[in-house]
């Protein structure tokens, strides 16, 4: 049976807001005394609330997490923005205290939580490569034998005796990757910094974390990158706000984060559709289903998008849809009216419009984002709905009969 590595306990972490010390003790004195007395801050900026009224406001962080990681797991950390999924990383790698629960770790941890974290800026990558190891607890004959694969992998040999001040954040985050991953580490914690490398390289990144987890040591992985996401890791959680609101397979904690975005998408929809005071929106359904997850089988080359609502003056109407990865990159923009110059002019009351668009020509199996707007000739919005759906295409698509769709890079 896997042994547990990993045990977080009712964690919570405050964080006091505005500038806690001056960095001088005489003044944090001065600074107490004018509280004291009522007065304001002797070192408050100019055109700034003073620090002092400040004193007493805070936020948590992390607020009563519990959860276990055994062996050999693969877990993705998912959650929007300020959720609170970096300060659960510093604490596991015990850059942070908790202020209250305990967290429980087996083994050696070999983190990358920010760019340059663990390196010396006036130190050479040769010698924050031998201080990391001595940090892990390693011994200098244990680095030397793992120092040239780990050069090889990060790709900068050529700089390898610069200091790494001159280091770009590219050259940093492939050394520092590098020296994490390969210095035998018994959890490996890796945060969204693997976005600052190239596709290569963050390609290889998610190939040697898959090396790891198989080996039987345990990742952690934190990324906006669904797909990523879903490809190395069997076990995630999901934080909002700083509470797990979800736990367990990575598929549904995927979809539960992607179905909150989504809801989101329902609130703006409502907003801009009644914000104008023209178009009034009641049902949007994509291949005869509500707006949520789309399975897009391979013998289906088109998506049926379908409108119904009220408008209160004749209008031309028209469809834009716009494809994007889980990360947000747009891929490619349909729009018959951009395209062909036709628009349909739809005559006041109840209306009903549905559109054939094709998907685009060998796309790859996988999660997409598709954003759907109704637009006028001058492809200004009559309303739009971002993230309206994530489509599953079941494998590669060949419709090379498709038309009207622009590419996007």
């Amino acid at each position: 049976m896997k042994n547990t590595v990993i045990s977080v306990e009712h964690l919570s972490k405050q964080y006091d807001l505005g500038v806690v010390g001056t960095g001088s003790l005489i003044r944090d004195f001065e600074r107490w005394w004018a509280k004291a007395r009522n007065k304001l801050d002797p070192y408050a900026i100019i055109g700034h609330e003073t620090d002092h009224l400040k004193r007493g406001e805070s936020i948590l962080a992390l607020d009563d997490v519990s959860f276990t990681v055994k062996q050999g797991e693969a877990l993705g950390i998912i959650g929007r923005n300020g959720a609170g999924k970096s300060t659960l990383l510093k604490i596991l790698s015990r850059v942070t205290a908790p202020t209250s629960g305990v967290v429980k770790v087996k083994g050696r941890i070999g983190s990358l939580l920010e760019v340059g974290t663990g390196f010396h800026p006036e130190l050479t990558g040769r010698e924050n490569v031998y201080l990391n190891g001595a940090i892990l607890g390693m011994k200098k004959e244990e680095v030397a034998r793992k120092f040239d694969e780990i050069v090889d992998f990060s790709g900068v040999e050529k700089f390898i005796d610069t200091p790494v001040k001159r280091y770009s954040s590219g050259m940093y985050i492939r050394l520092g990757f590098a020296v994490a991953a390969h210095l035998d580490p018994d959890i490996l914690i890796v945060d969204e910094v693997l976005a600052v490398g190239d596709a290569d390289f963050q390609k290889k990144c998610l190939g040697k974390m898959g090396d790891v987890a198989s080996e039987g040591r345990t990742v952690l992985f934190v990324s906006h990158n669904m797909a990523s996401v879903k490809n190395l890791c069997q076990l995630g959680i999901v934080i909002e706000h700083g509470t797990i609101s979800v736990s367990g397979g990575i598929e549904e904690c995927v979809d539960h984060y992607l179905q909150a975005n989504r809801s989101q998408s329902k609130l703006v929809i409502d907003h801009i559709s009644h914000l104008n005071n023209l178009i009034t929106i009641n049902e949007v359904t994509l291949n005869n289903q509500p707006l949520d997850s789309v399975l897009i089988s391979r013998s289906v080359s088109s998506l049926k998008i379908h409108f119904s609502g009220f408008i209160s003056q004749d209008l031309p109407i028209n469809l834009e849809v716009r494809i994007k990865d889980l990360n947000g990159l747009p891929l490619g923009f349909y729009s018959p009216g951009h395209s062909s110059k036709e628009t349909n002019l739809v005559p006041r009351g109840n209306f009903s419009l549905t559109w054939e668009c094709p998907i685009p020509q060998n796309i790859l199996s996988g999660d997409y984002l598709l954003d759907i707007a109704l637009t006028n000739p001058d492809n200004t919005w009559w309303m739009r709905i971002p993230s309206a759906a994530v489509v599953t295409i079941e494998r590669a698509v060949d419709n090379k009969g498709e038309r009207g769709w622009v590419l996007l890079s």
